[in-house]
């Protein structure tokens, strides 16, 4: 999971500060580095690290990043590694100077890897499929440009939509994308299920309209855009330096299916992001609700005294519960926002111990009371576990758990640090043994049926479906077999980050 965003705008005007802000507002989708590249007619400046987007960029950074398009990223590891080599966006200088910064995971990368250097004597110099992504784009255009001469001038919007459409007949998995050609236009593009958010949003300003595409509408708004709609899956969009701008469907051999991934709106996307037509913060509500709904009808002398949040992303769910419950809905954690969000960050032992950094307990509001405890999920289950023990420590008499969303049991391919079905508490446990492995009196999961109708009810969409395949282990892009999913957990369980 990462954050990506892409801006042309007004020709008078240095984009790195608007950029910047983008990435502050996106930096919950990636922690682990940053980077941003900016164009102007001729030429590009860049500046990629790891860190925090604060971090990465000082005011003499910005002010060097001249020009008026410009992609930025947020990184959030999953496939390759966390090496500041691997930080986006990345370039590559042929033809005429492509830049990409990708959201999502491919499953067939070794596939593309062998096409290019095979077919274009392209290597790729890390493990990052987002290199791969990009190497295939830029080998895409020069195929379709098919050796005319003349520079950029020899290059037109249905060269590239026919780029992008050779892509979409090529890769698997799930890649939601801003890329840039120097001095000529950006393009943002999507998979053809639409697994992962992008967003267009305009501005006037001086007669000229600004484009901006990022990874939630809730940019759009920080920076004073007005929201436009979500890119389609399958859809490639140009925008031009001038500011013209085409579309167009890039698929031939699929219709497209929008089924954009389900665990964005449980738990990743911000709550004033609207997805896909679906408000974030509509389904978390709704979410609640369904719980609430299961635990009077199978907890009906439930005695909770008050419902507690863990915050953040568990609390919209909480006050909704609490309110159909008509119970007290209680702030009982108080949370240390220095420190990252744990389910993002690499390595059990790391979150282990942020986990114990991250959270500290209102003995007042536990004190003597049976509480019922609500997250947004439970993967591994070490952080419910610990949340658990400290409301004990706190004098609570009954701890009960809730969970926005079904047991976590399948691995997700599609971009989510999921990759490891043994590390997941619920992995061939029932609830009630999760319940025990947790240290809770009792445990609620939402059922997949009520999360899908949660987020269908949360706004006007046309989706087809979700991606749901954490939970129910229906992959909706790309061939998943049992090989596949064994080599991704070699790659990127727990034991091999370390």
């Amino acid at each position: 999971m990462c954050g990506i965003i892409g801006l042309v705008g007004h020709p008078a005007t240095q984009i790195g500060k608007t950029l910047y802000d983008g990435l502050l507002v996106l930096q919950h989708r990636g922690q682990d580095a940053a980077g941003m590249v900016t164009s102007d007619e001729g030429n590009i400046s860049h500046r990629r690290a790891n860190g925090l987007v604060r971090d990465v960029f000082r005011l003499r950074h910005i002010k060097a990043l001249e020009g008026s398009m410009g992609l930025g990223h947020v990184r959030y590891p999953t496939a390759g590694s966390s090496s500041a080599a691997e930080a986006q966006p990345f370039y590559t200088n042929a033809p005429f100077g492509v830049s990409l910064a990708h959201n999502g995971n491919l499953t067939n990368p070794a596939q593309i890897i062998d096409g290019l250097l095979e077919r274009d004597h392209r290597r790729i110099n890390t493990s990052s499929d987002s290199e791969a992504l990009l190497n295939l784009f830029a080998a895409e255009i020069q195929r379709s440009i098919n050796g005319r001469r003349g520079g950029l001038d020899a290059l037109s919007e249905e060269d590239v939509f026919r780029a992008v459409t050779n892509i979409n007949e090529t890769v698997e998995g799930s890649y939601s994308v801003v890329a840039m050609i120097t001095g000529w236009g950006m393009i943002g593009f999507r998979d053809p299920h639409g697994i992962r958010p992008l967003s267009v949003g305009t501005c006037e300003i001086d007669g000229f309209t600004e484009t901006l595409i990022a990874s939630e509408s809730v940019a759009m708004k920080a920076l004073g855009f007005d929201i436009e709609r979500d890119v389609a899956p399958g859809e490639a969009i140009i925008v031009r330096m001038d500011g013209t701008r085409q579309s167009q469907i890039c698929t031939t051999t699929q219709p497209p299916q929008h089924t954009p991934c389900i665990f964005e709106y449980v738990y990743f996307a911000r709550p004033d992001s609207r997805l896909d037509g679906v408000s974030v913060h509509g389904a978390r509500l709704a979410m609640g609700a369904q719980l609430a709904h299961r635990i009077a009808t199978e907890f009906p002398d439930h005695g909770i005294d008050c419902v507690i949040p863990v915050p953040d992303s568990g609390r919209i769910a909480a006050l909704e519960l609490a309110k159909e419950l008509g119970v007290d809905y209680r702030e009982g954690f108080v949370k240390n926002r220095y420190i990252g969000r744990t389910f993002i960050m690499p390595g059990q032992a790391m979150r282990k111990d942020s986990v114990r950094k991250k959270l500290n307990t209102i003995y007042h509001e536990f004190e003597g009371r049976n509480v019922l405890i609500v997250d947004d999920s439970i993967v591994r289950g070490n952080t419910s576990r610990r949340i658990v023990e400290m409301a004990r420590e706190a004098g609570a008499k009954k701890v009960y758990f809730a969970s926005a969303a079904p047991p976590v049991v399948h691995p997700n391919v599609y971009g989510i640090d999921m990759p490891a079905k043994h590390e997941y508490v619920a992995h061939n446990r029932t609830t009630e043994e999760v319940c025990e492995a947790i240290g809770a009196d009792w445990l609620m999961y939402q059922k997949l049926e009520d999360l899908v109708q949660a987020c269908m009810g949360a706004g006007d969409t046309s989706l087809a479906n979700f991606d749901c395949s954490c939970f129910d282990g229906r992959y909706v892009a790309g061939q998943i077999d049992q090989a596949y999913l064994d080599s991704l957990e070699q790659k990127r369980k727990d034991s091999a980050k370390a």
